[in-house]
């Protein structure tokens, strides 16, 4: 693990961004609130909070980090027949929050597919990307 030991806490942001494409009819049960499993972006929102937070718990040699924010947004996309996801994850501490937003992207859309599965096997996962990070000593960086 890289020690950050020595670095200045910063106010750390990240949003992290995800898309999951289905048929058209089990987009209209997710938008309808109709699916058999419950409130599909409800849950899969919860997911994805969760999954920020456990992060080092997922992947190898992560920080534990005290998360301060993380909001999950989603937009039903009509016409491509998919729900697009944004996370937003922040902190004040030594180190980003990259991970954890992409983790949380992840997880939300992972989360949507298997409340659906059951009616369309054939969704994709797509898109899955950091859109922007702020503070530290690398500065901001946008998509």
């Amino acid at each position: 693990m890289v020690d950050v030991g020595a670095k200045t806490a910063t106010h750390r942001i990240a949003v992290a961004s995800g898309r999951i494409s289905m048929r058209p009819a089990t987009f209209r049960l997710v938008v309808a609130g109709r699916a058999k499993k419950g409130d599909v972006l409800g849950i899969a929102r919860i997911a994805a909070i969760q999954a920020a937070k456990r992060t080092p718990e997922l992947i190898p040699l992560a920080h534990p980090i005290a998360l301060t924010r993380v909001a999950v947004t989603f937009q039903p996309l009509r016409k491509a027949s998919s729900i697009a996801l944004t996370a937003r994850v922040e902190c004040r501490g030594p180190t980003g929050v990259e991970m954890e937003a992409l983790t949380a992207a992840a997880v939300g859309l992972l989360t949507v597919y298997d409340m659906l599965k059951a009616v369309d096997r054939g969704m994709t996962l797509s898109d899955l990307r950091l859109e922007e990070k702020h503070g530290g000593k690398s500065g901001t960086f946008r998509r």
